[in-house]
């Protein structure tokens, strides 16, 4: 059973509502789901669409062929009836479109009539959508009832019945209507987890501690900071829309110097305001994470599309040299992980650390099995209380083995705490000499940058153990390569090496993956971006050169059928 539902429309017609309602019905009924959106940068107008694909087999990426479009205007029917499947049809409301479209596929319901005689309310006509296709499917609207009910449970008894009323008419309508459906619906299994990625990484920053959030809005990001707001009550967290970028890491660093895990996100636009920023915390050892989410550049580019083009930037921003962390996680899951590693590794070595995502991450949901909170590694490295009042003799920047000073809480002890962002000795205090320059850079780069390098986890592979074809990407690659792989096995050997931890860049030689990639026929870096800036970066740190390189560059994210087909071209 594998199936891909689009609903499709104009911005303010409410398609994210239809989306997400039968995401959540899937995902609770037992079925394995992954969606994706396509949405312009504007509150009302233009042509968005919400796919949703659901199988009961494991699924992580989005096909070309379409099972049921709901079209909620004219455009959808222009530009998407061509991908329907064999018995794919199209659902409309004729008094909507204001047309009529005769064929095998299509189907009418009166999204409005149904809205207003049974809901009461023509506002309730994407409820009527979301009964409809469920009808299609042979599903029953008992888990969608639920959903209404946690949906509305601010607006009233009678808000909800109405909206109940209006799925069930609009279920009932299809399902007689359309006896000639011929969806195959798998029994279901137990309920699984539905998280995009934005949720999940956010959400891995509650259970890692985080106590402080501040940003200035801008997509992809924005969902981090909502998430956590929300929350913010309940754990004991400050939220601070800054008034710019560079307000919003000056802001975080001052509250990690305070005391507390604190961390700022934002795009490309955005990081490029905070580079500054990024230096000052290299310079002052302050522990400080970003979120750095990939869009389409320069400048103001696509605000609402998907590229991994800020991997070099986020590696090389700002000015000197310094250790820092980038994770680059693949899945929901890796997400919400990631952000208890970068806080960790953040404190623990007191530098900088970056999340980077790309939009198509961000928004994409995923079902899985659960998350594991006692596997999120919480670890206080400051000193702080009795431990620090009992320090004899107080250095925020002693010189150790390791490289790593005491990181202690200002007010907690009656010493005092001293740094500066002119260079500085071990107290804190600016200097000019060129023996304590050397001594610094040595403590701050040389020393801690080994040490944080051996953290570093190795890529993922998955698929054949001795692969002819490798295929190798980063980030939110993960899920296209990885079916790939799977649709692929049965005519190569393949396998897929996927990298979420990419600097310090991972050890490839001791773990056997530098033979791996040399001793296969057909190696393909699959990117989204123009220039390959994985694959110079695999150049320049290991010295390898991939045989092939696939990169989109058009603010889309692939699809499988696309991947699968440029794969076979570049080995045929």
């Amino acid at each position: 059973m594998d199936y891909t539902i689009k609903v499709g429309g104009a911005a303010g017609q409410g398609l994210q509502t239809i989306g997400d309602a039968l995401a959540k019905v899937f995902a609770r009924s037992g079925y394995h789901v992954f969606s994706h959106q396509d949405y312009e940068s504007r509150i009302r107008g233009g042509h968005n669409f919400y796919q949703i694909r659901l199988s009961d087999m494991p699924i992580m990426a989005s096909r070309e062929r379409v099972d049921i479009i709901v079209a909620l205007d004219k455009e959808t029917v222009s530009r998407h009836a061509n991908e329907l499947s064999e018995n794919g049809l199209v659902i409309y409301d004729p008094e909507a479109l204001k047309e009529k479209h005769e064929g095998p596929g299509f189907l009418e319901i009166p999204f409005i009539k149904l809205a207003t005689e049974d809901g009461g309310n023509r506002l309730m006509e994407n409820t009527v959508a979301t009964g409809a296709v469920l009808g299609m499917m042979g599903i029953g609207t008992g888990t969608l009832s639920d959903i209404i009910r946690q949906t509305f449970s601010k607006k009233g008894d009678d808000v909800i019945s109405a909206n109940i009323r209006a799925a069930a008419a609009g279920q009932e309508y299809a399902r007689q209507r359309c006896p000639h459906c011929r969806f195959d619906i798998a029994p279901t299994s137990a309920p699984k987890l539905l998280m995009s990625g934005v949720d999940a990484l956010a959400l891995g920053c509650i259970a890692s501690g985080v106590k402080f959030y501040s940003a200035y809005p801008m997509t992809p990001s924005t969902g981090i900071m909502n998430y956590i707001a929300e929350r913010s009550a309940e754990f004991g967290i400050v939220v601070e829309q800054a008034e710019d970028e560079i307000a919003a890491i000056n802001m975080a660093l001052g509250a990690s110097f305070g005391g507390v895990r604190a961390m700022t996100g934002t795009s490309g636009g955005g990081f490029a305001l905070m580079v500054e920023g990024l230096s000052l915390a290299a310079m002052t050892e302050t522990p400080v994470v970003v979120a750095l989410g990939q869009r389409p550049g320069p400048a103001t580019g696509f605000p609402t599309r998907t590229e991994q083009g800020d991997l070099l930037f986020a590696i090389h921003a700002a000015h000197g040299e310094f250790p820092r962390v980038v994770l680059a996680p693949g899945t929901p899951e890796q997400a919400f992980y990631a952000a208890g590693k970068a806080f960790d590794l953040s404190e623990k070595y007191q530098v900088p650390a970056i999340i980077i995502f790309d939009q198509y991450l961000a928004d994409c949901q995923w079902t899985f099995g659960g998350l594991d909170a006692e596997k999120v590694v919480y670890h206080d490295y400051r000193l702080r209380g009795d431990d620090f009042r009992k320090v004899a003799q107080y250095r925020r920047h002693a010189f150790t083995e390791t490289g790593v000073s005491p990181l202690g809480v200002p007010g907690d002890a009656e010493h005092v705490v001293v740094t500066d962002s002119d260079e500085h000795d071990e107290e804190g205090h600016i200097v000019e000499d060129a023996e304590t320059r050397l001594k610094m850079l040595d403590k701050r780069l040389f020393k801690k940058m080994p040490l944080v390098w051996h953290e570093i986890s190795p890529p993922t592979l998955y698929g054949n153990t001795r692969p002819e074809v490798v295929l190798t990407g980063w980030g939110s690659s993960y899920g296209l390569m990885k079916e790939a792989v799977d649709v692929l096995s049965n005519k190569y050997r393949i396998a897929m090496l996927h990298f979420s931890e990419l600097y310090p860049f991972p050890d490839l030689e001791s773990t056997g993956f530098l033979n791996l990639l040399d001793g296969a026929e057909a190696t393909i870096c699959i990117e989204n971006n123009a220039t390959g800036q994985f694959a110079r970066l695999v150049m320049a740190e290991t010295g390898y050169n991939f045989k092939h390189k696939i990169n989109r560059f058009n603010g889309r994210p692939f699809l499988l059928e696309e991947l699968t087909g440029e794969i076979e071209n570049v080995i045929g």
